[in-house]
């Protein structure tokens, strides 16, 4: 069979094997945006274990949010922070409580964040599944901001359908 022949057989192949036209998938709910201020206090769980260049730290979180999200977060938060001034990680997880958008219920967060040389960067993620009550199904993404030494949050998320 020629090297033509074979690749028009396997192109009909291809196609007939193709599965039908894929059904519409449900629309994905709309994207909704809060924001506002939160105080947080971080209390220190116990003395920081030094090894090396790096001092890791245990700390619980005690979070008040302001604005569209009224709500308390509590939470763990574990750092690690080198001798090298600007170089840390932390990871965290954070069960908030309270309205969003006028609905009731609680959702966790999961944080990690690293910073270089001043530089940092962070992903606050919604646990999938987390929440309850009037925000069960919820999803989405969590930024921080530091102004003035003052901090303001900005939640994008959708509620499940």
């Amino acid at each position: 069979m020629s090297l033509f022949r074979f690749s028009a057989v396997a192109l009909s192949l291809l196609a007939f094997l193709q599965p039908a036209a894929a059904q519409p998938s449900p629309a994905a709910p709309p994207m909704l945006r809060a924001s506002g201020p939160f105080e947080i206090a971080i209390i220190p769980a116990g003395a920081p274990e030094k090894e090396g260049r790096t001092a890791i730290a245990r700390m619980a979180l005690d979070k008040q949010y302001g604005g569209a999200l009224a709500a308390t977060g509590k939470g763990t938060m574990l750092t690690a922070v080198s001798d090298t001034k600007g170089s840390a990680a932390y990871v965290a997880i954070e069960r908030v409580s309270g309205t969003l958008g006028g609905r009731k219920g609680s959702f966790v967060l999961q944080h990690a964040g690293t910073m270089q040389g001043g530089t940092s960067q962070a992903a606050i993620t919604i646990v999938p599944d987390s929440g309850t009550e009037e925000l069960s199904g919820i999803t989405g993404t969590l930024a921080l901001t530091v102004v003035d030494g003052k901090h303001f949050y900005a939640l994008d998320y959708a509620l499940g359908q």
